[in-house]
């Protein structure tokens, strides 16, 4: 008789007994892994495209300008959307600096010597520090970089002035700068605070100036004939949707330098592009996840190919693409799609709508803004956050439906476990004990045989 295995058998039985449930649960557990893994992908797709859609809302406006000047060591100068296409005049008198100064060879002294300092700057700020708790190396004395240490650290500095130790021609500084420019930024020390002695007399003296504390002094026009503006920081709005930042000053008598602001073509069309580009990246994953798949090719279905939403997203964000704002559409700009629905960009068609309507881009494209919510960003926005939503869009409400389901099914999988280890307990113990009667007959078989030979 053959040699009975009851792990063997009772592991076979056990499996089968259990084998259509386990085949029917391991379907739904991968299906409804895979729709996780794909609400996953398409949530992180919506967003990637609603960032963009964002960023670009937050250029208030797509029709780009570009600002320079004609000399361009002078300074630089930024336009944005809201600036108008012209010509300026501009005479830099003056930049505007930070003060600095420097003590030279302050003594180290004892603690006894140190005490509350306070450093003002002229704008009316000031802070208070103690250096009678400067020594930071315990040795009893304070030193220079201890000084320096103890005025960065100050409560209330906040980087209205920095302290450094340098070395210079034999001699060590304490050098002061002020953290902002103008003639604001003067520093003075009240030394009052401090016990007489080497230190307070080597604070009080007169430091060394560095570098002036001055304002800006900018003519709009010529020097002398036209406005003066006078200021603390080099960064000048005094145009309309320009910011121009002053770096060098001007000679006197020297022409004034010239801003000149104009539409930024390039500019304005790699803004289409970077929509364009947004837009066919989510379409390639929307593909994707709703691909059916092919018998004859082998190939399976995506987890949305059935699914009614996701296509009705699809389909929805294409016909947003498509709606008329201001008298047109994207698609009428220079943008066009091909029979898959990939958009691409003719910039020499885009160029020439606008060169007769300047302002036709902003019209489309609009704004995302929750106060003004136009055009095409603000549509694609708003249909965007009803899938978006953490509370009630449909991606949180469909990943918690999924949650719901995978726990319910670990849960029957536990159970089907508990099913299958009492089948597999019950055949062990049957087949045990089948083996072992088994043996018991062979016993008695082989015994019997021996007696009948002996006899």
């Amino acid at each position: 008789m053959a040699d009975i295995d009851p792990v063997a058998q009772a592991t076979q039985l056990a499996s089968a007994y259990v084998k259509p449930a386990q085949s029917l649960l391991t379907k739904k557990t991968q299906a409804a892994q895979a729709t996780s893994t794909a609400l996953t992908k398409l949530q992180s797709a919506l967003r990637a495209f609603d960032n963009a859609v964002a960023s670009l809302s937050g250029k208030k406006g797509l029709s780009q300008n570009a600002a320079s000047f004609s000399t361009s060591s002078v300074g630089t100068a930024t336009a944005s959307a809201a600036a108008q296409p012209g010509a300026y005049s501009f005479f830099v008198e003056q930049i505007a600096t930070a003060h600095q100064i420097a003590f030279d060879d302050l003594p180290a002294v004892p603690v006894a010597l140190g005490g509350p300092l306070v450093v003002q700057l002229a704008d009316g700020s000031s802070f208070t520090l103690d250096l009678g708790s400067a020594d930071s190396d315990g040795n009893g004395t304070i030193s220079q970089v201890e000084i320096a240490r103890a005025i960065n650290q100050a409560n209330g500095n906040q980087g209205k002035v920095s302290a450094t130790v340098i070395n210079a021609g034999g001699q060590t500084k304490l050098v002061l700068t002020a953290g902002g420019t103008g003639a604001g930024s003067a520093i003075t020390l009240d030394t009052s605070g401090l016990p007489g002695g080497a230190l307070k007399d080597a604070l009080t003296a007169t430091p060394s100036t560095l570098v002036q504390a001055l304002d800006a002094r900018v003519w709009f026009g010529a020097q002398g004939t036209g406005t003066l503006m006078q200021q603390a920081s080099n960064t000048f709005t005094s145009v309309p949707g320009v910011g121009m930042t002053f770096t060098q000053a001007q000679a006197s008598g020297d022409a004034p330098v010239k801003l000149t602001v104009s539409a930024d073509k390039d500019g304005t069309a790699n803004n289409v592009q970077a929509f364009v580009d947004a837009y066919n990246t989510l379409k390639k994953v929307l593909d994707d996840l709703t691909k059916v798949g092919d018998k004859d090719a082998g190939t399976s279905s995506a987890a949305f190919a059935s699914d009614v939403s996701v296509r009705a997203l699809r389909s929805r964000l294409n016909q947003i693409v498509r709606q008329e704002s201001g008298g047109t559409s994207l698609l009428g700009l220079g943008v066009s799609a091909d029979r898959s629905g990939n958009l691409s960009l003719d910039k020499a068609k885009l160029q020439a709508k606008l060169a007769s309507d300047p302002d036709l881009l902003d019209k489309v494209f609009g704004s995302a803004s929750v106060a003004s919510s136009t055009g095409l960003l603000g549509s694609m926005d708003k249909y965007l956050n009803a899938w978006l939503d953490s509370g009630t869009g449909q991606i949180a409400r469909r990943q918690q439906t999924v949650q719901v389901q995978q726990k319910a099914l670990t849960s029957r999988q536990t159970k089907l476990n508990e099913q299958y280890d009492l089948m597999y307990m019950r055949y062990l113990k049957q087949f045990s004990q089948l083996q072992a009667l088994t043996a018991q007959m062979e016993h008695t078989s082989s015994s019997l045989s021996a007696s009948l030979a002996s006899g």
